[in-house]
């Protein structure tokens, strides 16, 4: 049996991948889970899964759940954290790490299990997005596998060649050209507001921008997929574990989200990976590989969907596709800096305080206040991510404003 810490248990990706590992009781076991807050549903999962360490984000929660475990006679250790997200992340009973942490949040730990050569599931973009390179250099160097999550980064890898392997040092070496690939065309549904008149998403509400039409995910992800910045960051983070330019990838807008994106060749052959829009597939793909198991996922009826439709994303409509596009572009810091931003207006705009039509702009300012460098190391990467927040929220203005003003 295989040991698995799931960094970010309670998400809609952690619980997905808990569904699919109950299905296998016989190959897995759960070793560790992390949260932020959500002592009841930790709690419920320790109850089921039996981990040996549970990490909560500060010591009220955790000190409320050590009551709650003590009294049931669970025997589970219980710690906060960033040391307790690195142990999680570390943990020598755990062979798999899913790496489900929202936001930056995410990087420190995805590092940690990345050096300790773990087999680690990546569903979290923003440390590559981040840290791209710096993660790369330390799988290569450690021997860890690397594995897409995210559904659209799951299936290019899939449609690739069999001999590419992500961080490997001959498929950084070679690129995709090499490899017979002409470009990657990255799909999107183009979330809820795909049709609508840009004229009206200035005052759209945080309960419209949540409402995906095909996925269900946290509130985050979903605005960043009302504004199309979560199909920019995939970009970004498709040029780290494909080890090729934005130059090679296209955006497609394709609303069903049954293509999960393609792969086309210089022989003119496209592959493309299809299936239901559920995150159970890539999840047991990666958990399974280099095999197949089964995940839960109803199968792919391709007579009820009958139709598939493909349009360009409108720049108009999404300008934050253009922002992410420039930021891989000038490379450096410069992601980072689009990422802490987009994270600080995301945040103000869920908290009431930012219009949501506002959001690319504070990103785009930000952007233009800061100057990108050569993201080299680790401290460089957080010092800029802290600097740009601090440059975002000063845009924004004072977050102590009364609650639901919208400016």
């Amino acid at each position: 049996m295989k040991g698995v810490s799931i960094l970010g248990s309670t998400g809609s990706i952690g619980v997905s991948t808990l569904d699919v590992i109950a299905r296998h009781p016989g190959r897995y076991r759960i070793v560790a889970l992390t949260a932020n807050r959500q002592v009841d549903r930790l709690l419920e999962q320790c109850r089921r899964y039996h981990p040996k360490l549970v990490v909560l984000k500060d010591e009220k929660s955790a000190r409320l759940l050590r009551q709650r475990v003590q009294a049931e006679g669970l025997d589970v250790m219980v710690q906060t954290g960033q040391q307790g997200l690195e142990k999680a992340a570390t943990h020598p009973e755990a062979q798999i790490v899913m790496a489900a942490i929202v936001g930056a949040a995410g990087l420190l730990p995805t590092l940690a299990a990345v050096k300790s050569a773990k087999q680690v599931l990546l569903a979290n973009k923003e440390p590559l997005v981040m840290a791209g390179d710096i993660i790369m250099q330390n799988a290569r160097q450690a021997g860890a596998a690397l594995l897409p999550i995210d559904s659209e980064h799951n299936a290019i890898y899939q449609c690739l060649p069999d001999r590419f392997e992500v961080a490997g040092e001959v498929s950084a070496s070679q690129g995709l050209a090499a490899m017979g690939v002409r470009r990657i065309l990255l799909t999107g549904s183009g979330g809820p507001f795909r049709s609508s008149d840009p004229q009206t998403l200035a005052n759209v509400t945080p309960a419209q921008a949540c409402k995906h039409p095909n996925w269900s995910m946290g509130p985050k992800i979903s605005v960043d997929s009302a504004t199309m910045m979560n199909k920019g960051l995939e970009l970004i983070e498709a040029c780290r574990l494909f080890a090729c330019g934005p130059d090679e990838i296209d955006i497609v807008v394709h609303p069903q989200s049954v293509i999960h994106s393609m792969v086309e060749y210089v022989d003119g052959s496209v592959l493309a990976q299809l299936g239901n829009p559920d995150m159970r597939t890539p999840i047991a793909h990666a958990l399974a590989w280099p095999g197949r198991m089964t995940s839960g996922v109803s199968p792919l009826d391709i007579f009820k969907v009958a139709r598939l439709d493909f349009e360009p994303p409108d720049s108009k409509r999404f300008p934050c596709l253009l922002l992410a596009r420039q930021s891989a572009l000038v490379g450096g810091t410069s992601p980072t800096i689009l990422n802490a931003a987009n994270e600080e207006a995301v945040t103000a705009f869920l908290d009431g305080v930012l219009a949501f039509g506002r959001i690319p702009a504070i990103i785009e300012q930000t952007l233009g206040s800061m100057e990108s460098v050569a993201a080299d190391s680790l401290d460089i990467v957080l010092q800029a991510d802290q600097e740009a927040r601090a440059c975002a929220r000063g845009i924004i203005g004072v977050l102590e404003t009364k609650p639901n003003k919208v400016i």
